[in-house]
């Protein structure tokens, strides 16, 4: 099967090193052919042979197993297809995937039957995460250090993006620059640019590498698909190949609050004319961390990390605890949103009889209140 494959082609549409080898280790189906997730609707999927793209649906028995595991298909995904003149597509295997970037996910309202969260996939075989940030009113690090720890949390590298420099003073740039250093992790990058000049790709340029997979992250309007128009739109220009690609929908901020309209409404892969690819990503309106672990989600947070072996009880939660390291050398508001981020953990662990009694309690602690509150009342009068 080695022979038949177009691994020139794939390496296009993000093909890298890990997933090669196991293509060319061998395949559960050898009569179908590799391709790439690049983008997830309601009723089929869009694949990417590294020459074109083509429809798909999954085969009944691949769904069965997905089910199984509490998983599906996402952009990035790779995954063997075969052809069919009527369907398009058949997919008939996954490809194990070498990273995936998950957030936790409550199904409707906050939850009277006690529901808990479930995992969602966000992107799978990621290189590198482009987390965009406007230096307008979009600028915040409680919500920075939440999206730090979402990259870090699955394992891929990031890189901070803040835009709209054009929109800014020079000296306001320079220190936001600063304000996001004192959060991001030691020899992790921080770029301002204007996202609609040339220049924003050729800043780019280390890690648009033939092969490589980039995913854009970011709240609406941060301007990730102005990035992604760029990038497309000066690499095809820069490219004997070429014209110029589609790109992605963009749309205005609000004035008076910088948000955005949300342009971009499904993840979506876009090979980049020079080798690498671009997922583009909606605006996420609620971001919890998939993590369950005290220990993991400090290492999201190199400087708490560092700190808590210095504390005087091993299980330290940098409360009101005597002798903790962590509650004197870290910001009170950086602490304070570790504290939140480890809350929201501990929900999503607890089991669904756990939190219908906490609920229960709850409840029954409000009836007694206002029981209490109500005897007062008429006890006064």
């Amino acid at each position: 099967m080695i022979e038949t494959i177009d691994f020139e082609a794939l390496r296009a549409i993000g093909l890298g090193e890990a997933m090669r080898r196991q293509l060319e280790h061998g395949v559960a189906d050898p009569s179908a052919r590799p391709m790439r997730v690049v983008e997830v609707q309601r009723d089929h999927l869009q694949l990417h042979d590294g020459h074109g793209e083509q429809r798909a649906r999954c085969s009944p028995a691949l769904l069965r197993d997905l089910a199984d595991g509490d998983e599906a298909l996402v952009v990035g995904d790779w995954v063997l297809a075969r052809p069919d003149p009527q369907a398009g597509c058949w997919i008939t295997c996954r490809l194990l995937p070498h990273n995936r970037i998950t957030r936790r996910t409550t199904p409707g309202r906050a939850s009277d039957d006690g529901s808990r969260s479930r995992r969602q996939v966000l992107v799978s075989n990621v290189d590198t995460a482009l987390l965009v940030m406007g230096l307008d009113h979009d600028f915040q690090l409680r919500r920075l250090e939440r999206y730090l720890a979402l990259v870090r949390l699955s394992g891929v590298a990031a890189v901070l993006v803040l835009s709209k420099a054009d929109t800014v003073t020079p000296e306001l740039a320079a220190r936001r620059l600063a304000e996001a250093a004192e959060v991001l992790p030691q020899r992790m990058p921080a770029l301002a640019l204007d996202l609609r000049q040339s220049t924003a790709a050729a800043a780019l340029a280390p890690w648009l590498q033939p092969g490589r997979t980039l995913v854009l992250l970011g709240s609406s309007g941060a301007g990730k698909s102005t990035l992604a128009n760029t990038l497309a739109n000066t690499l095809s220009q820069a490219s004997l190949a070429g014209g110029k690609l589609a790109g992605q929908a963009t749309g205005a901020v609000r004035a008076d609050d910088s948000r955005g309209r949300h342009t971009t409404t499904v993840r979506t892969l876009l090979p980049l004319p020079g080798g690498a690819c671009m997922i583009d990503t909606p605006g996420l309106r609620a971001l919890r961390l998939d993590v369950a672990d005290a220990d993991d989600l400090a290492g999201a947070f190199d400087d708490v990390a560092r700190l808590a072996s210095r504390c005087r009880f091993r299980d330290c939660r940098h409360g009101q605890e005597p002798g903790c390291a962590v509650r004197d050398a870290v910001s009170g508001p950086r602490l304070r949103n570790f504290q939140k981020l480890l809350r929201e953990a501990g929900r999503d662990a607890r089991s669904v009889q756990e939190r219908r009694a906490e609920l229960a309690l709850w409840k029954a602690r409000t009836r007694a209140g206002s029981a209490r509150a109500r005897a007062k009342r008429e006890g006064g009068g």
